[in-house]
């Protein structure tokens, strides 16, 4: 790596929380914050100019483009720049979409200072740079992939905890009511469980759902 500084796009919808991140890491030798954003889409747009080598990007956005969703439109591009999330969140339902979606690196918003920095300078160079905690699950669901629900059943299962009826889900994800059931059916046997209320209550123990 040269000696240029890394150059840092902050995308949070808070005010204060891109003044904390940028007090943080604008003290840190070689680290330098070119630009913020507020919103998910001004994120995508300001990370295609070409000047931004990391961008630390905020899963929740108070409306529009989820940041994974961000996430995943800045590193579709060629020579895009490298994207850590930065969150509050740490269920499965919040980390996986993120790291499939191409985020190099998943810290949480209480990390020490000195964490972030190193994380950043992780990701300018490549290398993968994952919350102790979210590596962890991470691992669990590799060593276990039998018990870990996929993408799709930990989305059916969060409508489910947020009430809405099969055909209701069925109808937010573009499925069919019989897939839903299938998807349902495949959480309780992964699960242990025979019910719809036991399987929310589970995933959500387990950290894969938020209630």
């Amino acid at each position: 790596m040269t000696g240029d500084p890394i150059r840092l796009l902050l995308a949070d919808d808070h005010p204060v929380v891109r003044a904390g991140l940028r007090a943080v890491l604008e003290t840190e030798p070689g680290l330098v914050v070119v630009a913020e954003a507020a919103t998910a889409e001004a994120a995508v747009a300001r990370a295609a100019e070409g000047d931004v080598d990391v961008v630390l990007m905020d899963l929740r956005f108070g409306a529009g483009m989820t940041g994974a969703e961000a996430t995943a439109a800045i590193t579709a591009r060629p020579g895009a720049p490298r994207v850590v999330v930065v969150t509050t969140y740490d269920t499965d339902a919040d980390t996986l979409p993120a790291i499939e979606a191409g985020a190099t690196g998943y810290l949480l918003k209480d990390a020490p200072p000195e964490e972030l920095a190193a994380a950043v300078r992780t990701a300018a160079a490549g290398r993968s740079a994952l919350a102790p905690a979210v590596a962890d699950r991470l691992l669990t669901r590799m060593r276990a992939p039998g018990t870990a629900l996929t993408r799709r059943e930990t989305e059916v299962l969060a409508l489910v905890a947020a009430g809405l009826s099969n055909r209701a889900i069925a109808a937010r994800l573009h499925l069919t009511e019989g897939t839903v059931k299938s998807h349902l059916a495949r959480s309780y046997t992964k699960l242990g469980v025979d019910s719809r209320t036991a399987a929310v209550a589970t995933a959500t123990d387990l950290g894969l759902i938020r209630r």
